[in-house]
């Protein structure tokens, strides 16, 4: 029984891979769409929402047919839990993909202004935090997923300028109002990607070493 609750298991966790790499692909073009202002692309990835959506249900009733034949113990069900909560997180990146594709699809249609803030540099870093996250999973890289929780803070920041240059910017043009809004909504949904990539490093770290270090902050050394 227990090479067949590991042959079920790895054929899963490869599941939940190609879920991830579905997810960094609607990311890279959602947020792509915002920085070139192409409707097109941004039309793309909302209209490609269920397949991710039809991924995680997929997984989730897999995993409920392992837990109920097999019974899994020790790290074969802290994998199940991880990859529960995993499938999750990577379905709601989907979702924020989306939300972020409609900002573009909005701001592909009001050229005449400028993003007031660095969108490109945030969102390349938070598609480099959502790569790294899955990286972390396949090769179960405790020391990345310390970093991933790092790099958190950095986007944090990012994100509080982006308030802080909004409410400037809407003091010079209130008649912008609509606009202002769109791009910030942009920005928001592109933290919490960052934080569910988060999430996905500290489901690593309870999987490899049954840790919780949710809520705790993270020091981590180069």
């Amino acid at each position: 029984m227990q090479k067949h609750l590991q042959k079920d298991m790895e054929i899963l966790k490869n599941k939940l891979i190609t879920m991830g790499g579905e997810a960094e692909d609607r990311v890279y073009k959602a947020t792509l769409s915002i920085i070139n202002r192409d409707a097109t692309l941004a039309n793309d990835v909302i209209k490609a929402d269920q397949e991710i959506d039809q991924m995680e249900v997929d997984i989730e009733e897999q995993c409920l047919k392992i837990l109920a034949l097999y019974q899994p113990v020790a790290k074969d069900l802290r994998l199940i839990i991880a990859i529960l909560k995993i499938n999750n997180d990577l379905e709601r990146i989907g979702d924020l993909a989306v939300n972020i594709a409609e900002r573009g699809v909005f701001l592909a249609n009001h050229k005449e202004f400028e993003i007031f803030f660095d969108i490109k540099t945030m969102a390349i870093k938070v598609e480099k935090m959502l790569t790294s996250s899955i990286d972390c999973l396949v090769h179960l890289d405790v020391p990345l997923a310390h970093k991933i929780r790092a790099e958190d803070n950095e986007v944090d920041a990012q994100n509080r300028e982006m308030y802080d240059r909004a409410k400037e910017v809407m003091i010079q043009n209130p008649e912008h109002i609509n606009f202002i809004l769109h791009t910030i909504s942009a920005g928001r949904h592109l933290e919490r990607i960052a934080d569910h990539a988060t999430n996905i490093a500290e489901d690593v770290i309870y999987l490899e070493e049954a840790e919780i270090v949710r809520h705790t902050p993270e020091v981590y050394e180069d």
